[in-house]
């Protein structure tokens, strides 16, 4: 009978506390699924993955009972740190704005876990605008390109000077060879296909080929 009594006083959490423990989860996966939420909103990426979503829901909600624990214990904290310092993550992270929303998902299970419900409630939806409106005011600006030109050397200075009439342009490579020349710009248009078509209208050029570019590489 002792070895129960001391089973449950060793406890963190008690019996009591169980209607803040489940009102915190709840919180924690709806929290959870207001991020994922954002960021499928604001995703501009080629391949939206459902599986990081889920992740950021997890997240949150694992964090939660994670925090819950720990909070009332000093030795349970530092036996934590210890833990998670010799944790490495090996899988690449290809866009920085998503770690940015890995920590946001931590952030929000903390303070859940830690019973800050009005911080959170402030945090969460402070941070899910001021993403949604840095990046609609983002995408208003010119979309970026790689151009990658193949022509002859009798088309290299017109099709120059028409990449050049571009205000925003810079030269990335240039290749020549025995076929022909091979420059790659990188530019910011509006209107693409208007520098297509002008490029495709100078004889000498084989090819012109434009790639969206989002300025993180090459």
């Amino acid at each position: 009978m002792n070895a129960i009594s001391g089973l449950w006083s060793s406890q963190t959490i008690t019996p009591a506390s169980w209607l803040t423990i489940l009102v915190s989860l709840v919180l924690a996966f709806a929290v959870g699924l207001f991020i994922a939420w954002i960021y499928r909103r604001n995703f501009r990426g080629v391949m939206y993955s459902n599986n990081f979503a889920l992740t950021l829901v997890l997240m949150t909600l694992i964090t939660c009972p994670v925090v819950m624990c720990i909070k009332e214990s000093i030795q349970l904290s530092m036996g934590m740190v210890g833990a998670l310092s010799i944790v490495r993550f090996r899988t690449a992270v290809k866009d920085p704005l998503d770690t940015a929303y890995m920590f946001w998902a931590l952030t929000m299970g903390i303070l859940l876990g830690a019973g800050q419900f009005f911080l959170t409630a402030l945090t969460v939806v402070g941070i899910g605008i001021l993403i949604t409106v840095v990046v609609n005011l983002q995408s208003k600006r010119m979309n970026s390109f790689l151009l990658v030109l193949r022509m002859g050397d009798e088309a290299e200075r017109a099709a120059s000077q028409i990449v050049a009439s571009v205000r925003n342009q810079q030269l990335k490579s240039k290749t020549v060879s025995s076929n022909g020349i091979e420059a790659t710009y990188e530019v910011r248009v509006d209107k693409p296909d208007a520098l297509l078509n002008k490029l495709r209208a100078v004889q000498g050029v084989y090819d012109a080929t434009l790639v969206s570019y989002s300025g993180e590489s090459a």
